[in-house]
């Protein structure tokens, strides 16, 4: 059965299709740009939840099949939870990554707690009802880029237990401990309890 990824990231989209392959996983995830679709959701959101339960129902309402979206925040101690819902456009409604990352080191300039969390929510929309996961992945900030795997924020993020950044881990390395990879594997374990 086809369901809906709710995104025009492509590196999202094989990322979430690699964990889904190797789960064996019945469900072929096809995402928006893959259906044609290259018109923009607007996240209008205040929080994650917000955020993917938008992209999720727009996604639905657009195409009809089960759709599930995914909204991810960076949240760092010493800035009281920034940049969160804001992660992906912190520095601004047309940033880069690199843009982020340099403003984020920034602010946390001879900050000595450089504590922060990875949390992804995911919203499903299935047989017309709404479910919620979650995935947190806690670690701190590194004081300067590290690696090149993976992209946003992973390159100066470095899970707590690891020596290394998300930017310097492989993929399928990555997938194991990640905040989506983890809310991926909670929205998998459910999908394969479901009669479809």
């Amino acid at each position: 059965m086809k369901l809906l990824f709710a995104t025009h990231n492509p590196h999202k989209a094989q990322e979430i299709r690699d964990i889904f392959l190797s789960s064996g996983c019945a469900f072929e995830v096809t995402s928006l740009v893959e259906m044609g679709d290259t018109r923009d959701i607007v996240e209008s959101g205040d929080t994650l939840v917000e955020n993917a339960l938008i992209k999720a129902r727009e996604g639905f309402a657009r195409h009809g099949i089960n759709c599930f979206a995914d909204d991810t925040g960076l949240e760092v101690e010493a800035l009281n939870g920034r940049p969160g819902v804001y992660s992906a456009r912190y520095a601004g409604p047309k940033c880069k990554a690199e843009d982020n990352i340099q403003k984020l080191l920034g602010e946390l300039h001879n900050i000595h707690d450089r504590s922060a969390r990875f949390r992804t929510v995911i919203a499903l929309i299935l047989g017309g009802k709404e479910y919620l996961f979650e995935g947190i992945v806690n670690g701190q900030i590194v004081e300067q880029k590290v690696g090149v795997e993976g992209f946003g924020y992973d390159p100066i993020f470095q899970p707590r237990g690891y020596q290394i950044t998300f930017g310097e881990m492989s993929e399928a390395e990555k997938n194991k401990i990640s905040h989506r990879g983890l809310a991926i594997q909670k929205l998998i374990a459910f999908l394969k309890e479901q009669e479809y």
